[in-house]
């Protein structure tokens, strides 16, 4: 028998990162997700954002892609808040995320960076931060994942 555990920080942004996910309905648009990332057999240890992105720490079983699972929540998640008007200015998210992996060890602070991205974002921007963590994986800035 094998063991396997994959835990990730997810990120990605609404469409043109416009900020649509309003404060008094983004709790509906969390469990939107977390319920969408249940079906799909993952352990959800947080979700959180700001109004033009979102952040996921979740582990996910070795039974699907990471892509592949985001790829799934991303396109369900959107048919939803579209069809039950959730997000009044909704558009969809835009292509593609960030998905980073991390230990067991790493998962406590994730989810408290999670907890903190209203405070967090008042000091750093979006980009900026998203920037930083493509260059502490190695992602050159001349690759096509730079924002």
């Amino acid at each position: 028998m094998s063991f396997i555990r994959l835990n990730y920080h997810i990120v990605f942004a609404t469409k043109r990162r416009e900020p649509t996910i309003d404060l008094a309905n983004e709790r509906r648009v969390y469990a939107l997700l977390f319920s969408i990332m249940k079906k799909y057999g993952a352990t959800v240890f947080r979700i959180g954002g700001m109004p033009d992105h979102v952040h996921i720490c979740v582990s996910i079983p070795p039974t699907i892609a990471v892509s592949d699972f985001v790829k799934h929540v991303k396109r369900e998640s959107s048919l939803a808040i579209k069809q039950n008007s959730i997000l009044a200015k909704w558009d969809g998210w835009q292509n593609g995320s960030g998905c980073f992996s991390y230990s067991k060890n790493d998962v406590d602070n994730i989810v408290n960076y999670i907890k903190g991205q209203k405070e967090h974002h008042r000091k750093r921007s979006f980009i900026d931060e998203y920037r930083a963590w493509l260059i502490e994986n190695g992602v050159s800035s001349d690759e096509p994942y730079f924002p």
